[in-house]
Formats: structure tokens, sequence, C-alpha cells
């Protein structure tokens, strides 16, 4: 079973590079993109039992990922949160924690624990 995920990420070539790597590396068949907090709302709300796993940047083009994990904190316990991003400290990661995220990963020093989070995620969606 594929694990549908929505991305929601500002940088095209993080999005370019990242959809693959989620879709090789994890079996993921990314279901939509969002590039702002606007976005991102108006999609998870309109697709609400769609997805299997939220990817959300903290810094977007327009908004915040925290708004975004605001957005989908009243999810189903089958769909997971996880904040992606460059700018993570011991203050965003309890500030996400504290908004439902279900982990979160510094883009730049846990991608392998980020993949192995998802690879995880992917299992349990079987």
């Amino acid at each position: 079973m594929t694990l549908s995920t929505f991305l929601v990420e500002d940088n095209k070539t993080i999005r370019d590079n990242l959809i693959p790597a989620l879709e090789d590396l994890v079996g993921a068949q990314v279901v939509g993109c969002a590039d702002s907090e606007n976005e991102a709302a108006t999609w998870l709300a309109s697709h609400a039992g769609e997805w299997q796993l939220v990817v959300i940047d903290v810094f977007l083009k327009q908004g915040s990922g925290l708004g975004v994990l605001r957005t989908c904190r009243q999810r189903s316990a089958t769909q997971r949160a996880v904040v992606l991003s460059n700018y993570v400290n011991a203050d965003i990661r309890a500030r996400c924690r504290a908004l439902g995220a279900d982990a979160v990963f510094d883009k730049s020093r846990e991608l392998e624990a980020f993949f192995d989070y998802c690879n995880d995620a992917s299992r349990s969606a079987m």
C-alpha cells in the first residue's frame, strides 16, 4: 500500500528532490503540494480523509507551517503530521509538538531519521 502524502514546502528545488525521494525510498504517493499556509489549509480541509502523511516546512512563502499544524490538528488517528525544516531548534521542536506534530526533523541533519519515520508510517498504513 502506498503512503498518500501531502507536501507543504515553498522551495521548488527541495520539492523537486523530496518528491522522488519519498516515492523511491518510502513508496509514498505525493497527492498534492502547497507552498503557503492558506493553500495547504484549503487543500487539507477539502481532502480531509485522502492523505496519510503531511510533511510540513516551518517557514513558507505565506504564513507558517505552525498554522498548517493547527489546521490538521483534528486529523484521524491514522494520519500523521511531520515537520521537516532547516530551522529546527529546541523551541521550534517544542512548539511543533504542542501543535500536534507527530515528529520534527531537521532537513540538514536528520534526513535519514525522517525517511526511517516515513517507512515506519508506510508499514503502519498497511
